[in-house]
């Protein structure tokens, strides 16, 4: 697996040998899991609680995610790459998304279990909530475009807005023509450029023609009259500027200027598993691979130490069909009384985060120390000091005390306020997801599993033995006679190898918390008890 490598030290105790440490720790880690690096992003004396912005190779490396050069980010501790939930939830989301995951070298869990508990379900809950937004402003969108008005977005070259339609621009209008002309009759894209160019023609943002100029404008239906939004069309929504038999001359080279042989890009698989299963036979990672059958390709987890052939002999196994099978069984404790204590916790410690904010914290005390010197000063002034010094002092402490509050009110309203009744709506509509998801699979695993171990046994069968996001308390032992009765087609699919799906006879051994009246919560609150 391909990795980057992120490095931080932050000015308050800590010293440019940091950063050696670090690499050292890291590369260490990389050789031992059989990973590939292949880049390195360095920020120096910058605090990771607020200052997510002002690193600016870590806002590097998380540009550099979208180009899909590496698989993860591997880190010396989880705090080097964000000390605030919230930053950290944001930043791992888009990670996510492009297929990229964090991993910590020191740290065999991905953070403590409370943390990362607040961190999944703050990032459910983000999306789930951006997604019922994005269904209202959807609904809109969809009213405007029954009526074909403008919906924002980009103004076509060729095309003005007058009374949220789009109407002809005559000037931009010919250049829109004359293109489609050149092109239909056999003139190629380099030489259009060239002659709008000299002509001192310009794009629709005003700028000079190039050969991707025209990528969206010979594909754009709209110079035909059809208006489209997402699967709405109407001909004759907008004017047409070209006529349908010129346009579809421009198709007809446009594919066949296109045609290649498919296949070249790389599919973005995300391995939801990577960084928390590990082999029950020689406790190295499982990470995730890929491999060519006979119907087509198949992605599955394989022992690390297995790959780089030190005599583990662990079987590989399915990815869809281990994600499944640790997913269906997991979701077990979204019953209403773990919800309530899911809830409780999440608030306790979201409570508690924001109880430690250090930034708020100083500026409370730096507003307060202002405040006192104010009154001291003004004591002076009632006690008959009076000088020009002593009210050009005064004057300071006060400009100084606004500034303190405005930053102070500006802190304050960056704090995330969690309440019990939106957790718990969260998780009771998140209970009922589709297990056929694979984004819905991959949020019930990083919000509640914490490792996943997973052992071959003589009789042919495999277990499980799955950790959960808080601390031990109780096990439980769960044998699945049949996975392909449990509801999913997935374990019908042809592993990359013969025997290496996951046994139709599957034992699961479940680290839980569902025993027991009262469980301690974290690592550092055990004065806190939450009843359940």
């Amino acid at each position: 697996m391909d990795v980057c490598l992120y490095m931080r030290y932050s000015s308050d105790r800590q010293t440019e040998q940091s950063i050696e440490g670090q690499h050292r720790v890291c590369k260490q880690f990389c050789d031992a899991m059989g990973y590939n690096i292949v880049d390195i992003y360095v920020d120096r004396a910058l605090s990771a609680f607020h200052d997510t912005g002002k690193r600016i190779d870590f806002q590097r490396m998380i540009s550099d995610s979208d180009k899909h050069l590496w698989q993860a980010v591997v880190v010396y501790k989880l705090d080097r790459f964000a000390r605030n939930r919230y930053d950290s939830a944001t930043y791992k989301a888009r990670l996510k998304k492009n297929g990229v995951r964090v991993i910590s070298a020191t740290e065999n869990i991905s953070d403590n279990p409370e943390g990362v508990l607040l961190e999944s379900v703050l990032e459910g809950m983000a999306e789930f909530y951006s997604k019922e937004l994005s269904q209202k402003i959807t609904r809109g969108m969809y009213e405007s475009a029954l009526k074909c008005n403008s919906i924002g977005g980009h103004i076509p070259l060729g095309y003005k807005i007058e009374n949220k339609k789009l109407v002809i621009d005559p000037a931009s209008a010919k250049i829109v023509k004359e293109a489609f002309d050149l092109y239909a009759s056999g003139k190629t894209v380099a030489s259009i450029c060239d002659s709008f160019n000299k002509k001192g023609y310009r794009t629709a943002k005003n700028a000079e023609f190039n050969k991707n100029s025209f990528k969206s404008m010979f594909k754009n239906e709209r110079y035909i009259g059809i208006y489209s939004y997402k699967d709405f069309k109407q001909e004759g929504g907008v004017p047409a500027i070209v006529d349908k038999d010129t346009f579809d001359k421009v198709q007809h080279r446009l594919k066949q200027s296109n045609a290649s042989p498919g296949g070249r890009g790389k599919a973005i698989v995300d391995y939801i598993l990577s960084g928390k299963l590990f082999c029950g036979h020689c406790g190295k990672l499982m990470n995730g691979e890929s491999g060519i059958g006979r119907n087509g390709r198949h992605h599955y987890y394989m022992c690390s130490g297995r790959k780089r052939g030190s005599g583990c002999t662990k079987k590989t196994h399915h990815k869809d069909a281990l994600e499944y099978a640790v997913a269906a069984n997991v979701r077990q404790f979204l019953t209403p009384k773990d919800i309530d204590y899911f809830a409780n916790l999440v608030v306790m410690v979201n409570e508690e985060e924001r109880n430690n904010n250090q930034i708020i914290k100083s500026l409370q005390v730096k507003v307060k120390d202002l405040d006192k010197s104010i009154n001291n000063l003004l004591k002076l002034v009632e006690d008959g000091a009076v000088s020009h010094a002593l009210s050009e002092r005064l004057n300071e402490l006060e400009k100084e005390k606004r500034a303190a509050e405005k930053r102070l009110v500006s802190e304050q309203s960056k704090e995330v306020i969690i309440e019990k009744e939106m957790v718990v709506f969260w998780f009771s509509k998140f209970k009922d997801g589709n297990l056929e998801d694979p984004e819905y699979r991959r949020h019930l695993i990083d919000c509640l599993v914490n490792t996943v171990i997973v052992t071959d046994n003589p009789d042919g069968t495999t277990t499980l033995d799955i950790g959960l996001n808080l601390k031990d308390h109780n096990r439980h032992k769960i044998t699945l006679s049949d996975i392909s009765e449990k509801g999913s087609a997935m374990f019908s699919k042809e592993p990359p190898r013969k025997n290496e799906l996951l046994s139709t006879k599957t034992k699961l051994v479940l680290s839980s918390f569902s025993g027991g009246k009262n469980a301690i919560i974290g690592r550092n609150t055990g004065k806190k008890r939450l009843n359940r």
